[in-house]
């Protein structure tokens, strides 16, 4: 299909008020789309649902989906080349990057020394702590601004999801839920932030080192607890070395984590229910630091911290693609599949106005300034699209 009227059929079905959602999974030259036929507003039940999942930070909120039954799936290829022009509009200088004000400035140093006393109390070890910023009287349509992600960021699950009855959210997120395909599951854990000055080879401080031991730690507990009687052998987890990934402007420390699934694993429920929110979007312990966010952040996230993604797709994989005609069909199976991505680096879009949002992990060692500059960094990742 053309790349014009891909994108002219995804205008027309926000025109039309549709539900829909478009993204590009990270390293990826593949859009894909899906327009639901109506405008239901399907809740998620049990997670043993098809289609794609947009869920909120706090679980005890509703998670919605685009059924795959109700929608219609397009695939498009895409190279560098098809985005020239945007990317040229994209860098061009504007006072959006640059317009945070004083007063937010000493709220969110406030908001982290009262994090930082909750931490000297006992209340928690962690507590990721955001800001929401408005930006005002943005004239760019939500389709230019998700193809200029998708220029700027290659490596990250770019997407634009909207339904009439919700809202129309963007993002170009650098970190997975969780993957599954078939028995094998594949996590990671990311956390700590420095700004990328030319090279990936950098110094991490005790501070961020330790912070993304904590993410690793809760997540590889997380599930050990989630597969309960499910056979699980200790084997059957791996864990790598942390290692330094670029996302946009920023480099963090990165660790992945996989598993592999017995045949007794009744669904993704008990598993989503352990790891989310992991400790890199909302503390440690969780439950306490989660409690503490949402009564002191002072706006609602909604689906910032949250996650979305495929959820039990099919995906048909070739096990020997050297057979030929009739002969491969026998070759050939189906595997369900579920791509899931936190909701970091998104931005909520109402009419001309958009809100950001941006955080960062808080422990006993934190700089309160230094916290405050490392979600400036992360909001120019945004801005600069806007």
């Amino acid at each position: 299909m053309v790349l014009d009227q891909f994108f002219e059929q995804i205008k027309k079905q926000y025109d039309e008020k549709l539900p829909f959602v478009v993204y590009r999974k990270p390293n990826s030259s593949e859009l894909k789309r899906m327009f639901q036929h109506d405008d239901a507003l399907h809740v998620v039940v049990d997670f043993s649902e098809s289609g794609f999942v947009f869920a909120p930070f706090d679980s005890l909120q509703e998670a919605y989906i685009l059924p795959i039954e109700h929608a219609d799936v397009i695939c498009a290829k895409f190279d560098k080349n098809d985005f020239s022009e945007t990317e040229i509009r994209s860098h061009e200088t504007s006072d959006i990057v640059n317009n945070n004000k004083e007063s937010e400035k000493l709220s969110h140093i406030k908001h982290v020394e009262k994090g930082i006393e909750a931490i000297a109390k006992g209340s928690f070890s962690k507590v990721v702590l955001s800001r929401r910023e408005l930006i005002e009287n943005v004239g760019t349509s939500p389709i230019e601004i998700f193809k200029r992600l998708l220029q700027r960021y290659p490596t990250a699950f770019v997407y634009c999801w909207y339904h009439p009855k919700v809202g129309l959210w963007l993002g170009a997120t650098p970190e997975t839920l969780l993957n599954v395909r078939g028995d094998q599951l594949k996590t990671m854990s990311l956390a700590g932030t420095q700004a990328f000055e030319g090279s990936a080879d950098v110094i991490w401080k005790d501070k961020e080192k330790e912070e993304q031991q904590i993410v690793t730690d809760f997540i590889v507990e997380s599930l050990r607890e989630s597969v309960g009687n499910w056979q699980f052998s200790s084997d059957f987890i791996k864990v790598s070395e942390q290692k330094t990934v670029r996302a946009g402007n920023l480099l963090h420390l990165q660790t992945e984590i996989s598993m592999r699934l017995s045949p007794e694993t009744s669904g993704l429920k008990p598993i989503l229910e352990a790891l989310h929110p992991t400790p890199a979007v909302c503390g440690f312990p969780k439950d306490k630091s989660k409690s503490y966010i949402i009564e002191n952040e002072g706006y609602p996230r909604e689906f910032y911290a949250g996650f979305m993604g495929e959820l039990h797709l099919k995906e048909t994989i070739r096990r020997n693609p050297n057979r030929r005609n009739v002969e491969n069909n026998a070759y050939r199976v189906q595997k369900s599949v579920s791509d899931l991505y936190v909701n970091l680096r998104c931005m909520q879009v109402k009419d001309q106005q958009v809100f950001i949002y941006v955080g960062g992990g808080i422990t006993k060692d934190s700089d309160p300034v230094s916290e405050w500059e490392e979600t400036v960094h992360k909001s120019k990742i945004i801005k600069s699209v806007l």
